[in-house]
């Protein structure tokens, strides 16, 4: 019997208003799922808090179910995850950080989001602590003969996000990368509690800005799931596109942000002109080049002008037709072969133990995608493949991006000849007693989890919004080890994981 459907049934259930089971458990368990996440029975989808509980989403990979088991946290306290399944250590971290509850048994309680400036402690908790003098961060220690640290960033030479990066090096080889994460940390869940509908998915919506269209997908989802609505059949087509073109641009970007970090920079001119179609394609086809606010709880705001279907269509012509030129000069080139072929390789044993997604983990061979492994609308009525390696290189983590856009003009085609007519948006109704809701979408770096608490009058209570990224950036550092230090640029982009996303 799948471990996941074992937990459920023995706590107590909640009403969840979703195809997705929650129940409250012990803390037996709670300690019996860490020990199923330490041995591969199951996968880690989201682990947070709030003031007096903690929630797990978790995945039998086996089985395809999926649920949350939640514990009460009367004392201020929980059993640790970390202690027996390290990808949940930022996550507890986290938590306490953000509402002071503390995981008993936490190998690293550094912490995490707050760096010591924040005007409170604990700012979610119901009487947040008074702020305190920051302390030095203290990073790990590598022994050795001959090591030196490199401090990278957080303020960095391009126009990026902030984070910081503690390299312990012999010579030019690393033996150790440790990121610092949280600069970019905006409050996302604290401005969520109390907010109305449309204002939430607003934030949504702002939380990493290249996956705008993601993560207002994803929180629509999850509240038409907790009011038990459906959008119409135009809207939820319409949405597919929206998600698709922005699939394309980011992909785009990438590859050609990659080669140029290889020093190859045609390439980057190329797909840098390919992403600004798309753009403008986007714009016209709704009005806004990331399609931010397009998607709204109930359905979507604009709709796709005759304009814009032609635009969107000319775009898919248009890189079919000069996209395959573009790969061949990337497979062909040997300079550039030889910087990407073999360098930042992660294993696929880590990319299965991290639950990673995206085209971190299907270059690893870790072949999830939501969109075939959780289907939903329209891309359970779609035909598209998901394409897996099994090199874990920046090599592979290209192809896979490579694939995935041969994948998305092909999805965009699908969606544009059997789009259908309709309405754009359902009503809701009222909310007449609190609802819980909880989805997951496919964005370009991965899964993204929204799971909402609505109160009785439609505001929000909870919202947490889990990006691919709390999974990914761990798995940078591991890739590093034993490459060169100039090698960080590019291994860092073919991750591209996102600051903002995890930063919240």
């Amino acid at each position: 019997m799948p471990a996941l459907s074992t937990l459920i049934p023995e706590g107590t259930p909640v009403a969840h208003h979703d195809a997705w089971s929650r129940a409250v458990v012990d803390a037996k368990g709670w300690g019996r799922a860490a020990v199923d996440l330490a041995q591969n029975r199951l996968t880690l989808l989201g682990l947070w808090g709030e003031r007096n509980v903690v929630h797990m989403a978790l995945l039998d990979p086996e089985s395809g179910v999926a649920g949350i088991i939640s514990l009460a946290c009367a004392k201020g306290s929980f059993p640790s995850v970390s202690q027996h399944h390290p990808p949940a250590l930022r996550l507890e971290r986290t938590i306490h950080d953000l509402f002071g509850l503390t995981a008993k048994g936490l190998p690293d309680t550094r912490p995490w989001l707050d760096h010591g400036r924040w005007e409170q402690r604990f700012p979610l908790r119901r009487r947040p602590a008074a702020a305190s003098a920051p302390s030095p961060y203290e990073f790990l220690r590598s022994e050795g003969e001959s090591l030196h640290q490199i401090a990278v960033g957080p303020v960095h030479a391009g126009i990026i996000e902030p984070g910081h990066f503690r390299f312990t090096a012999n010579g030019e080889a690393v033996v150790r990368l440790e990121e610092r994460l949280g600069y970019a940390h905006k409050g996302i869940e604290s401005l969520m509690a109390g907010a109305m509908l449309d204002r939430a998915a607003q934030l949504a919506g702002r939380l990493s800005g290249d996956s705008t269209v993601a993560y207002q997908f994803a929180f629509a989802r999850a509240t038409e799931a907790a009011l038990g609505a459906s959008a119409p059949a135009r809207a939820v087509w319409l949405r597919g596109l929206m998600a698709e073109l922005e699939r394309l641009a980011n992909h785009l970007g990438d590859i050609g942000a990659i080669c140029n970090d290889a020093s190859f920079s045609l390439l980057h001119a190329h797909c840098g002109v390919l992403r600004e179609q798309v753009l403008r394609a986007a714009d016209s086809a709704f009005g806004h080049r990331l399609m931010r606010d397009r998607i709204l709880p109930g359905g979507v705001a604009a709709d796709l002008s005759p304009d814009g279907m032609a635009a969107i269509r000319a775009l898919v012509a248009e890189i079919g037709r000069r996209f395959p030129e573009l790969i061949e000069v990337y497979d062909n080139t040997a300079s550039l072969q030889d910087r990407t072929v073999s360098t930042g390789v992660l294993k696929p044993a880590l990319a299965m133990q991290y639950g990673a997604g995206g085209y971190i983990g299907r270059a690893s061979g870790r072949t999830f995608d939501v969109r075939r492994a959780l289907p939903y609308a329209p891309y359970d009525q779609l035909t598209f493949e998901v394409p897996v390696l099994s090199e874990g290189d920046v090599n592979a983590r290209v192809w896979i991006r490579i694939r995935e856009v041969e994948q998305s003009l092909l999805l965009v085609g699908q969606i544009l000849d059997r789009l259908p007519d309709g309405p754009l948006r359902a009503d809701l109704g009222a909310v007449a007693a609190p609802r819980e809701g909880l989805a997951m979408v496919e964005g370009f770096r991965g899964d993204v989890l929204a799971w909402l608490r609505l109160g009785a009058e439609g505001t929000i209570e909870r919202c947490h919004l889990r990006d691919p990224s709390w999974f990914q950036w761990p798995l940078l550092e591991a890739a590093m080890e034993g490459n060169i230090v100039a090698d960080f640029p590019l291994c860092n982009k073919s991750f591209n994981c996102s600051y903002s996303g995890h930063d919240l």
